[in-house]
């Protein structure tokens, strides 16, 4: 299967020649998810709701970024860049490193220092970058970010560079391909507000050719910690379990609301307690180990069962932008396992699982 440029690249300009930068992401499933739906429709009281999962997390680097990723770097390749730039909270730096080793590029990623879960850290250490971290946060780091990316001898490859949101249009396109129309209602994460403005922009361009009669109402959720969106201001300094979306000053904030608005959408937040709650969920009763940011789709969903705002008869897709195994460290801590150290003695072993 080919990557997302060369699937879809009818819907971008770019020549035979362009060099595609590819690790054959996308295609990534859209699970059906009938324990989170029966939970809508009792928490709600509506019926035929039917919810699906964009399980970005099975990408390459496991991850949305990915999709944006794979045009930013050919670019900068295009280009004639050398070294490619960004600030993140991990799983842009884990992507870029990647995409930046597969085209010989140096990468150089900036975190906040202590801010970045170890699985997303371990792969930018991997795959070579350099790193910095600082002792600030995300905001800042971007911050950093601009003022290296102005000399001109480095490409930012965050989602303040255009590629990266029409690289990751094509999550949008590969939802409507796989229900053959687009969705009634996309739930969503919103940190730096890249992919909710993403996915909008390739709902609209596949109604605007026909392939689709209809456009999903765009809902997005924050951290309630991180809530700049919800509450009208920057957040000085944002504070939440989930690490991917803790941003106080979102890049895409403007283009976010605008999917919003036009969508007839909402955009929201979730306690850290409901996304831990909608992370647990998932891996007990569906099967589907995302990390804790993701859950923020599905508890965002959950949220507005019980504030009567889902509807009879909705189909509904809840984004899962990444896998659990980037952050182990929440799995352990927020995990209910029956554990136990035994000897090697098939009686006490028995006796334990009360065979």
């Amino acid at each position: 299967m080919a990557g997302i440029l060369e699937r879809y690249r009818k819907f971008y300009d770019f020549g035979d020649d362009f060099p595609i930068i590819s690790l054959e992401e996308g295609n990534t499933p859209l699970i059906p998810a009938k324990k989170v739906a029966d939970a809508v429709m009792q928490k709600s009281g509506k019926k035929g709701i039917r919810v699906f999962l964009k399980f970005e997390g099975l990408n390459p680097t496991g991850s949305f970024k990915d999709r944006g990723m794979t045009y930013a770097v050919s670019q900068a390749v295009a280009q004639g860049h050398t070294h490619i730039i960004c600030a993140s909270t991990g799983n842009t730096s884990a992507a870029a490193a990647a995409y930046g080793a597969r085209a010989g590029l140096k990468t150089l990623i900036i975190l906040p220092g202590g801010k970045v879960a170890l699985g997303k850290l371990s792969q930018a250490i991997l795959y070579g970058a350099s790193i910095v971290e600082i002792d600030g946060n995300f905001d800042q780091a971007l911050d950093i970010v601009r003022d290296l990316g102005a000399t001109g001898k480095v490409c930012i490859v965050n989602s303040i560079n255009p590629y990266r949101l029409q690289g990751q249009k094509t999550g949008a396109f590969e939802v409507c391909d796989a229900l053959g129309e687009a969705p009634d209602d996309l739930y969503i994460p919103v940190g730096n507000a890249g992919n909710i403005t993403a996915y909008w922009i390739g709902f609209k361009e596949y109604a605007d050719k026909d392939i689709t009669r209809k456009r999903p109402r765009m809902n997005g959720y924050e951290a309630e910690g991180s809530a700049a969106i919800v509450l009208k201001r920057k957040i000085e300094k944002p504070e939440t379990l989930a690490t991917a979306i803790r941003i106080g000053n979102p890049a895409s904030w403007q283009a976010a609301e605008a999917a919003r608005d036009e969508s007839g959408g909402r955009i929201d937040s979730v306690t850290d307690d409901e996304i831990v709650a909608a992370y647990q969920f998932l891996a007990a009763n569906e099967g589907v180990f995302c990390e804790p940011s993701s859950a923020a789709s599905v508890a965002g969903l959950l949220k507005a069962s019980e504030l009567d705002q889902v509807k009879d008869n909705a189909t509904i897709v809840c984004v899962l932008t990444g896998n659990g195994l980037k952050d182990p460290d929440s799995a352990i801590k927020f995990g209910n396992p029956e554990r136990a150290q035994l000897p090697a003695d098939s009686a006490q072993v028995a006796e334990f699982f009360k065979l």
